[in-house]
């Protein structure tokens, strides 16, 4: 994938690959290494994602911005899927997109009936295999989404996130040698980030 124009350059459409800068900007607050690593690979510099991350931020709050469910469209293009989903009582639409840093998932919206979107998150892809999750060394950063973490370590007590675009999940999960251990994990976009054991956070 070619680099961005650089950022001293007049800004073109928002691009898929701006809108992954996006999300590789919040990830950065607690894995710098592996954002580095991506950033690289996406061939691009600090300042382009910070230029990338400010303008997504002033399209979100611009007093003339399009709904959440059009601003995505726009792009990252037509979904790859369009499902109905039902939590609980309430009808969606599931929309997901594929992003190329991250092929084994989809970056998936929850569309309401008013066209409200509930979530926006990174989910499995659905041919992708799903991680194996059985101890707290599997619960590496990337290693999996939201859901999965839930299902291996059930039951999981959703936790309100530190800031927009974060989740939090409570669960108690075994170590190496089997000592069960009560976990704190941490995820932003959907993508797990950061565990805590106790008050030792990991990494």
């Amino acid at each position: 994938m070619g680099a961005m124009p650089s950022a001293n350059r007049p800004a073109g459409p928002f691009t898929p690959l701006d809108f992954q800068l996006v999300l590789l900007r919040r990830m950065a607050d607690h894995n710098p290494g592996p954002v580095e690593d991506a950033r690289r690979e996406l061939g691009v510099s600090l300042a382009e994602m910070r230029e990338a991350n400010r303008r997504w931020q002033a399209m979100v709050r611009s007093r003339h911005a399009r709904s959440a469910a059009a601003r995505y469209r726009s792009v990252l293009g037509e979904p790859v899927s369009v499902a109905p989903r039902r939590i609980g009582d309430l009808e969606c639409e599931a929309r997901q997109w594929r992003l190329p840093l991250w092929p084994d998932l989809r970056f998936e919206i929850l569309v309401a009936a008013n066209g409200a979107v509930w979530n926006e998150w990174l989910v499995r892809a659905p041919d992708a295999p799903a991680p194996e999750l059985r101890t707290l060394e599997d619960l590496t950063p990337w290693s999996c989404t939201v859901d999965e973490a839930a299902r291996a370590f059930a039951p999981a007590r959703p936790l309100e996130g530190t800031a927009p675009t974060r989740w939090g999940l409570a669960f108690t999960a075994p170590d190496a040698q089997g000592v069960p251990h009560e976990v704190t994990a941490e995820f932003t976009w959907g993508l797990l980030q950061r565990t805590a054991v106790g008050e030792r956070l990991r990494p």
